[in-house]
């Protein structure tokens, strides 16, 4: 009987910590097939979100940020991840505790391998930042009216993860023997017999860290950091305006010196071209000023003069604005019209959502009117005798209404 209680008991606990043990991968929020970049950009993520420095008092957070931490670290390794993939969370602590890994990860030297620094997000003076960057992107019309998500690479200085940012190939940094570990050393100079002066230099032998290093790392040379070509994904919203910036923070240069700065993305509007615009839309065509976009049509001499014509202009999302006059109405040259709520979407931070509908700046289409180059004479003698017709019976003489002296001609 009291083995049947105990072992009841076992059991209870044993479910208990495989209730509390939470799946790696809901944790990150990524499906178990997800690649290694899908997993570093969750960790990412997720880790500014949580991390202590910007919760200060929330205990939540915290213990969320181990949690992050711990599952990038499980499965951003290819072995634990296997073992953790077959067997779950007691195969990785056994073979954690059979020597094939650390007996625990730091959540915060994890962080500082990502974003640089020591583990915070430099808010003491005792935690140098790097400078922010900023990067501009060309983005087409047609993604700022409708919103899009894209992408784009740029070459990042990252902390070299073969010596995850020692320098080292084999882990050991030793105290500059030159300066003493402090990275800089006093020179004494002669100015003059009895006259001396004393300068204080970076060490050149360990560049002013207060380290050396006996066997460099083959891939970053001893540096520490290495460039390699970085993907960002970009998030245009809708309506984002011209020049407006998209903020990655800690996402510029990296270094084991300091909490990496923010890479700011600065949005430029590209110049529209065919090879942008497979689908033939108009509105690529657009010029945007603010919230209102422009758009010239042109017209033949009969359709200003007549009327009795319509067109479909494509918008920058497919649907169709229509323009047009009924026999009879003339338009003049320059005539600009107004096209109520066909202009650029408003930006709004909510977007487009159950509690905000964007609304729309206008179109302001200017017509020209492309007269004729040449006409044959049968059609020029037509003309001219409807013309002088019509001047005869209603027509106005324009010299004579506009009050100017009266053209006097020489005669020979």
């Amino acid at each position: 009987m009291l083995f049947r209680r105990l072992a009841f008991l076992c059991l209870l606990v044993l479910i208990q910590i495989v209730v509390c043990a939470e799946d790696y991968y809901k944790v990150l929020g990524v499906e178990k097939q997800a690649t290694e970049k899908q997993l570093k950009s969750a960790y990412r993520q997720l880790s500014k979100r949580f991390h202590p420095d910007k919760n200060p008092g929330d205990e939540t957070a915290h213990e969320k940020f181990v949690q992050v931490s711990e599952a990038y670290d499980i499965l951003s390794d290819a072995e634990t991840r296997q073992i953790y993939d077959r067997y779950g969370h007691d195969g990785v602590k056994q073979h954690k505790n059979g020597g094939g890994g650390g007996g625990g990860h730091d959540p915060f030297d994890l962080f500082s391998r990502f974003f640089g620094g020591h583990g915070h997000f430099g808010s003491s003076s005792r935690e140098p930042r790097g400078q922010n960057l900023e990067v501009k992107v060309e983005i087409a019309l047609r993604d700022f009216y409708n919103g899009a998500t894209t992408e784009f690479q740029w070459n990042r200085q990252q902390i070299c993860e073969t010596c995850e940012g020692t320098g080292s190939a084999d882990g050991q940094v030793e105290t500059c023997s030159t300066c003493g570990g402090h990275g800089i050393r006093i020179v004494k100079q002669q100015l003059a017999p009895g006259m001396f002066q004393q300068m204080q230099m970076r060490c050149d032998a360990c560049g002013g860290r207060g380290k050396s290093i006996k066997h460099k790392c083959p891939v970053c040379n001893g540096q520490r950091v290495e460039r390699k070509p970085t993907t960002v994904t970009l998030k245009i919203q809708r309506g984002a305006g011209r020049e407006s910036s998209v903020v990655y923070e800690n996402e510029a240069d990296e270094s084991p010196d300091w909490v990496a700065g923010d890479l700011i993305v600065i949005l430029t509007e590209k110049a529209p071209s065919p090879e942008d615009n497979p689908d033939n839309v108009d509105g690529v065509y657009f010029r945007r000023k603010g919230d209102d976009l422009y758009w010239t049509e042109v017209l033949s001499l009969r359709e200003a003069w007549m009327g009795g014509w319509s067109r479909n202009i494509t918008h920058l999302d497919s649907h169709v604005v229509r323009l047009g006059r009924t026999r009879g109405q003339v338009i003049q040259s320059g005539h600009v019209e107004t096209v109520p709520g066909e202009g650029m979407p408003k930006w709004h931070e909510e977007g487009e959502s159950a509690y905000h509908k964007h609304d729309f700046g206008n179109l302001y289409v200017t017509y020209q009117v492309i007269l004729p180059d040449q006409m044959d004479e049968t059609m020029e003698n037509e003309f001219w005798s409807l013309w002088e017709k019509w001047r005869a019976n209603k027509g106005v003489d324009l010299h004579t209404d506009s009050g100017r002296p009266a053209i006097v001609r020489d005669e020979l």
